[in-house]
């Protein structure tokens, strides 16, 4: 699970409650889209903390919880392709039928 920062104090001070408590945490800088410039990056920190704890952490720290659910992930299962479309091969004619076929 990721959780997200924008003050890297936050975002230091959940790594070292984890670590205390005995779960696994790293913190890094994270790049989203439209951000230009270096300083305004949001801090993310990644754990193997259940949820429940992640989210009482960022709630306490003005971030937010990313659950990690990709387009492609639903629940943490993948989901299934769904099966691909019939097309027709040709344009249908609907004005005049008959000029369709030729004898």
């Amino acid at each position: 699970m990721r959780a997200i920062f924008f003050d890297e104090d936050d975002a230091r001070a959940v790594v070292a409650r984890l670590r205390a408590d005995g779960f696994e945490a790293d913190a890094a800088r994270e790049r989203l889209a439209g951000e230009d410039d270096d300083e305004d990056h949001p801090w993310a920190v990644l754990s193997d903390a259940p949820a429940f704890m992640l989210e009482v952490l960022v709630d306490t720290h003005d971030g937010w919880l990313d659950e990690g659910e990709g387009p492609d992930e639903v629940g943490g299962t993948a989901r299934a392709l769904p099966p691909p479309l019939h097309l027709p091969t040709a344009p249908r004619r609907i004005k005049r039928p008959d000029l369709g076929s030729d004898p």
